[in-house]
């Protein structure tokens, strides 16, 4: 327990958790699916119109067979515990390499995923991290939201704290997605002892200036298309930063259309993720049973309003471009980041590459890091 500065108590302890869904809503989310109402399909039942109705069928039928206790099983095998950081509940999986001169290390999860996305390259690092992985405020069991005003760079200062309070002077990050936004912001805090955040994305967008163009191929080109691509698809970030708790009503009273909602695993890279059914239904039932959406939707709000200039970043930053994910550009991201110190292509894997292919992220943070 410590003392704030104006006498109310705060609550430091770092307690045990463990996750446990109650039986009866897991019968709930059964009744639900045995009740589920598919839309009409579009023409043709593509990806052009959104999630197909064919897709969901099959992955409803998957979902009634899914087994969240072993799910929930391979969650409670890594350390869970929560603590009080600014008057929020922070849940985090922490695993203790068993060497004591392993680097500290925080694994960022994305938008629509969770701090489960990491559950595969965890055994893959700790020969050489500490690994630190928390749910951000407003997903899974970081919740519920206290109060207003969680942005990025908010949840970067919490997990400086979170850090040190674990007892780490000195610490690295990997983030991709929202995960990745919120490592450049601890590049951009540089906090004493920060050793420097490894992304999959810089999202460094032309600013209107002639001259940035003045320096791309054929590469920066086609990164450019699959940009435009990405937004014609990406009325998700329309929805979540204008009408959040809209959006939220009808994802905490549908599991299939939070389903649907979480089209990004499969629709991100254009046909091409590498995300298996199991892996998304993991990530689903886990928002589904915390009726965590409202939480996590409502970073795109906060985000946009107001409007946040881009601010440079000293801090070391490391990139690994996946083949199949949004394609960051180079000279685009080193005019927002002096200090760009790693750059790595990977001709496989996408967005989700904790998942898709944890062998090739482990990799590439051991180096980052040595």
């Amino acid at each position: 327990m410590n003392t704030t500065q104006n006498g109310a108590t705060a609550d430091t302890s770092i307690r045990p958790f463990t996750v446990s869904v109650p039986e009866e809503a897991l019968a709930d989310l059964r009744a639900r699916l045995a009740n589920t109402r598919l839309p009409q399909p579009a023409p043709g039942d593509s990806w052009d119109y959104g999630t197909p109705t064919g897709y969901l069928a099959d992955m409803v039928e998957r979902w009634k067979a899914f087994d969240w206790r072993a799910a929930e099983a391979r969650i409670n095998a890594v350390p869970n515990f929560t603590t009080e950081i600014d008057g929020q509940t922070i849940h985090f999986v922490h695993v203790r390499s068993a060497n004591e001169d392993a680097t500290p290390l925080l694994l960022l999860h994305t938008y629509p995923g969770s701090f489960a996305e990491f559950l595969d390259v965890v055994p893959l690092l700790t020969d050489d991290f500490h690994l630190v992985v928390p749910s951000m405020p407003g997903f899974g069991f970081s919740t519920p939201v206290v109060d207003e005003g969680w942005t990025m760079d908010r949840v970067a200062r919490t997990y400086d704290a979170l850090m040190r309070r674990l007892g780490y002077e000195s610490y690295g990050a990997h983030g991709s997605d929202g995960g990745a936004m919120v490592g450049r912001e601890l590049a951009v805090l540089n906090p004493t002892g920060f050793l420097g955040a490894h992304v999959l994305q810089l999202f460094s967008f032309p600013s209107g200036d002639p001259s940035e163009f003045e320096s791309f191929g054929p590469k920066e080109y086609a990164a450019l298309e699959f940009m435009g691509w990405f937004q014609s698809v990406g009325g998700y970030n329309s929805m979540n930063g204008t009408r959040p708790q809209t959006i939220a009503a009808a994802l905490s009273d549908s599991p299939v259309g939070q389903l649907a909602y979480n089209e990004l695993f499969e629709n991100f890279g254009n046909g091409t993720s590498l995300v298996t059914p199991e892996q998304v239904l993991t990530q689903v039932s886990l928002y589904w049973l915390t009726n965590t959406s409202s939480g996590a939707v409502r970073y795109h709000y906060a985000e946009q309003h107001p409007p946040r200039e881009t601010v440079v970043s000293e801090g070391r930053i490391g990139v690994a471009v996946f083949k199949d994910d949004f394609q960051t550009i180079r000279p685009l991201a080193e005019r927002d980041n002096t200090n760009i110190v790693h750059w790595t292509e990977h001709d496989r894997g996408g967005h989700f590459a904790a998942m898709e292919v944890p062998e090739l992220l482990a990799e590439d943070l051991r180096v980052f890091f040595a």
